[in-house]
């Protein structure tokens, strides 16, 4: 038997797995337990990978929690056996390190020495020596699937935290009812949930046309008539929204989406709300007047937090002169904007706040660590997130506090993130039902009929 098949199976034994997974860096940075999630099948890493692993692990920021995290789970799987002969891992997979000379591989493709490309190199001689076995190159970077399929290898990218977003962006559902229907809503403050779903209907699969989870925000309207309720769902019961109306540090919403969106975002109980649309919808805007009106008017929670990831759209430009307050300024001047406005102008109000530490606005890279109690949280452009670093994220709420997200999935800055796999659908998607999560979508651009035709065009 080859030195590749014994380092392959370890021992000689032979694998009883279907398939070979050869992941790529980005996937360990992506998803740190990554390598737990592909049933009983091989999985190989490079030895390239672990080199680049260990130039991250040093780095300043969530890529480097990650790289760390990531070499503490491959730590922990040395501890069973011998990385190179290949460990067994809990679900019935099998995990090695490739440690192989491979270029007399590389010779036979089109490629120069590189990380990436030796990466490929690895996973074609793996389907060179193992023809009944599926050999794919699990990898975040397109361009590196795309230079895999040059070469007759299947590549894919990391799936194991993809959603559909088309679930996410649906928003709210309209019920047609009868006038009756609505009578009796009014009459007795509430409707059945399963009557309503009865007279939606099903699909083709039987599912219901309404989905009726938690805190979903309906609209329901008699098509002659016009008449319309705004409702949401609590348990088994279909209830009127309760704050219709409201205008949360002057702010009102100016239609049915913003109208919904200030219900989940009033209400205390709802403890993460998903604020998804694209640019110019609202979403910013409405969460931090309910944030100030929340902290300062109710008096509800004692600080306003407002963080966004520090990722740049386009070129970056380098580093930015001064300390870290006059650094940050460039990264949260949308965040700025916004406030300056719903402050009339009024900047030395919000400077004082501001300096007493009430209204707090930081870059997601200083959140980590910290517990947050009694704490009205937004953290904006949440799309540029990973789904880890938004567990990370979450996982600081103490108890009493509110956590926002908001963002535009169709607008991702990062490279290696998609509307499917990036960590605001993705946390969207996995609290869709639970009593404290709510979502919304916005489709409808309120900032201005430029702004809006820009986004739709564009």
């Amino acid at each position: 038997m080859s030195f590749s098949m014994l380092s392959l199976f370890g021992n000689g034994g032979v694998s009883m797995s279907g398939k070979i997974f050869v992941l790529d860096t980005n996937v360990l940075v992506h998803d740190p337990n990554s390598i737990f999630n592909f049933k009983d099948n091989d999985i190989v890493i490079p030895f390239v990978v672990l080199e680049e692993l260990d130039r991250l692990k040093t780095r300043r920021d969530s890529v480097a929690k990650s790289t760390r995290q990531a070499l503490r789970n491959l730590d922990s799987l040395r501890e069973k056996g011998n990385l190179m002969k290949g460990v067994e891992l809990e679900n019935g997979g099998r995990l090695r390190v490739e440690v192989r000379n491979l270029a007399d591989t590389l010779k036979e493709l089109p490629i120069e020495v590189t990380p990436d490309n030796y990466i490929l190199a690895v996973a074609y001689q793996l389907m060179k020596e193992n023809t009944g076995k599926q050999v794919i190159l699990v990898t975040k970077d397109i361009n590196m699937r795309v230079k895999a399929d040059s070469i007759g290898l299947k590549a894919e990218d990391y799936e194991s935290d993809k959603v559909n977003v088309t679930e996410i962006l649906k928003g709210y559902d309209v019920v047609y009812v009868d006038d009756s229907v609505i009578d009796a809503f009014y009459e007795a403050g509430s409707y059945p949930l399963l009557k309503l779903q009865e007279l939606s209907g099903k699909d083709k699969d039987g599912k219901w046309l309404l989905e009726g989870y938690e805190n979903q925000c309906i609209l329901l309207k008699v098509e002659k008539s016009g008449r319309s309720v705004l409702a949401k769902v609590k348990g088994d019961k279909v209830v009127p929204i309760f704050h219709q109306g409201v205008k949360p540090w002057g702010i009102s919403a100016r239609n049915l989406e913003q109208a919904f969106a200030l219900e989940l975002l009033m209400c205390d109980d709802v403890k993460i709300v998903f604020l998804i649309g694209k640019a110019g919808t609202g979403k910013t805007l409405l969460a931090l007047a309910t944030g100030l009106h929340k902290v300062l008017e109710e008096r509800s929670y004692t600080k306003l937090l407002v963080a966004r990831p520090v990722i740049p759209m386009g070129q970056d430009i380098g580093y930015l002169p001064g300390g870290k307050d006059e650094k940050l300024r460039y990264w949260m001047q949308p965040i700025t904007d916004n406030l300056e406005l719903l402050f009339g102008g009024d900047m030395e109000n919000y400077e004082m706040w501001h300096d007493k530490g009430v209204i707090e606005v930081e870059a997601l890279t200083y959140i980590r660590g910290r517990s947050l109690p009694n704490c009205f949280f937004i953290i904006d452009e949440a799309q540029n997130l990973t789904p880890h670093e938004v567990k990370t994220i979450i996982t600081r709420a103490g108890e009493g506090s509110k956590i926002i997200l908001t963002g535009d999935p169709y607008q991702i800055d990062n490279p290696y993130l998609d509307e499917m796999s990036n960590g605001l659908t993705y946390a969207a998607q996995k609290f869709k039902g639970q009593k404290v999560a709510g979502f919304i979508a916005l489709q409808k651009g309120e900032r201005s009929e430029l702004a809006s035709l820009a986004a739709e065009l564009l």
